[in-house]
């Protein structure tokens, strides 16, 4: 196989397979640290984006009720809205919540102010939407998380002037 009058190109050869498998191996060491950094971007971007959706779905907030005031010439147009919690939602800071009401009356509130709701709380706020008699309003209450609550309110048409207040 190998010519024995030529004892040092013998060596050589072992000395060109060594260098061939060193650089294979050298290859592979960086193909193989290349795929370990970019499996750890793919996890900690995928455990940042399984945070944004839990808290889109759990950091919400719940109409309790929603009222409005009655005067002489019908509704005072303010809504008075008890928001609490969602079930296993963290604390909402209502300063960043935006309030967007459509139908008969449109309108969008980038803050429904107060404070930051906690669990087990519920808080009351005043949005003035010039709701009237028979107006029909979608509220849509949006958190800094994405998070939204839908509700519907319904203004009763006739409005019982002698009540004080008209649940909506």
């Amino acid at each position: 196989m190998f010519d024995t009058d030529k004892p040092e190109e013998r060596g050589q050869v072992g000395i060109g397979t060594l260098i061939v498998f060193i650089a294979l191996v050298l290859v592979a060491a960086i193909a193989a640290g290349v795929l370990i950094n970019t499996a750890g971007f793919l996890q900690s971007q995928a455990e940042s984006t399984g945070q944004e959706s839990t808290d889109q779905v759990s950091n919400g907030l719940q109409i309790v009720s929603a009222s409005a005031n009655v005067t002489s010439g019908g509704l005072d147009g303010d809504v008075d809205l008890t928001l609490q919690l969602s079930p296993g939602s963290d604390p909402v800071d209502l300063n960043d919540v935006r309030l967007r009401a459509t139908g008969d009356k449109s309108d969008t509130i980038d803050s429904v102010g107060g404070s930051v709701i906690e669990s087990g709380e519920t808080k009351k706020i005043n949005v003035g939407l010039g709701i009237a008699s028979g107006d029909e309003v979608e509220i849509v209450l949006t958190t800094a998380d994405g998070s939204q609550t839908t509700d519907i309110l319904i203004a009763p048409d006739p409005i019982d002037t002698d009540a004080q207040k008209v649940r909506l």
